[in-house]
């Protein structure tokens, strides 16, 4: 059979409350997942053994052994479902690497996506979203995109309803900050103090209902947020710079260091990335829509 080629989009955490450590050593979470236009492709050739090349930005950063999620993705399917070949999985990569955006996440997801219909496994949506939650945290939502509600380690889903499109600025910084360091410093700075489980403000879910940007931003969350800006300074700059700049709202992704910027529309986007860009607070500055679907065939 020839290749399969996926496209996935990025995400966004538009609300991240984290609750305590658990055992297992995560984190409780309640996020929101929103997916982005910007997107990663993974392409799965038939090969013999099981192989990782990638290109594009930052492609020089992404793991090419044991370590990488789409490999893991593919190698978990084949496992599943008595797959005997192997697959070389070619990653072009847009997403930024380590940026909080689960670029690495998403590729896992189209790996899984490309891999099953390379082997003609023959697997559901349903069925493959219990394989992605082996595999990494926030690789089902890669598989589904939209917009969701994510609860536990953010593996469990729940649709969220968007009455609309939204627009958002990212100002991408050079900063590599690694998930686990990012949780234990959060873990630091609360210190003894008692930790409550964790949830998502109804009010967030009812902005995104209602398509409302200018009720959406001041709501924008990210219990991270702090940990984030502690281990790289120079973000609280960007963070404030887009502020006054006159975002709607501003909010690290994930384990940062994306920043992301909700505008009112297009036209309001490209002023702020301009003004962004010309204070060269970010090492690149893009303009995205959301939501946008999950993973699917391309070619």
């Amino acid at each position: 059979m020839p290749s399969v080629t996926v496209r996935v989009p990025a995400k966004l955490n538009l609300a991240l409350s984290v609750g305590p450590r658990r055992r297992d050593g995560f984190h409780e979470l309640a996020t929101v997942f929103h997916a982005v236009s910007l997107h990663d492709e993974v392409v799965a050739s038939p090969k013999e053994d099981f192989t990782v090349s990638a290109e594009g930005t930052g492609a020089d950063r992404v793991p090419l052994d044991g370590s990488n999620l789409a490999l893991r993705a593919a190698q978990t399917l084949a496992a599943y479902a008595g797959v005997t070949t192997g697959v070389g999985l070619h990653l072009r990569k847009d997403i930024p690497v380590a940026g909080g955006m689960a670029g690495g996440s998403a590729d896992a997801a189209a790996a899984l996506v490309a891999c099953d219909a390379l082997w003609g496994t023959g697997l559901g949506r349903p069925e493959l979203s219990v394989l992605a939650a082996r595999v990494g945290s926030d690789v089902a939502f890669g598989l589904v995109g939209g917009t969701a509600l994510g609860t536990g380690r953010g593996e469990r889903l729940t649709p969220a309803m968007v009455g609309g499109t939204f627009h958002w600025v990212l100002a991408i910084a050079d900063t590599e900050l690694p998930a686990p360091e990012v949780y234990t410093t959060l873990d630091e700075l609360r210190g003894q103090r008692s930790v409550q489980a964790p949830a998502v403000a109804p009010e967030v879910l009812s902005a995104l209902r209602a398509g409302d940007a200018d009720a959406l931003g001041p709501l924008l969350t990210n219990d991270l947020e702090e940990a984030v800006c502690t281990m790289a300074p120079a973000l609280t700059t960007t963070l404030d710079t887009g502020r006054s700049l006159g975002a709607l709202g501003a909010v690290v992704s994930g384990s940062g260091p994306t920043c992301a910027f909700l505008v009112r529309d297009s036209e309001h986007g490209i002023d702020l990335a301009i003004g962004l860009a010309s204070a060269e607070v970010a090492a690149d500055v893009r303009r995205v829509t959301g939501p946008v679907p999950g993973a699917r065939i391309v070619g």
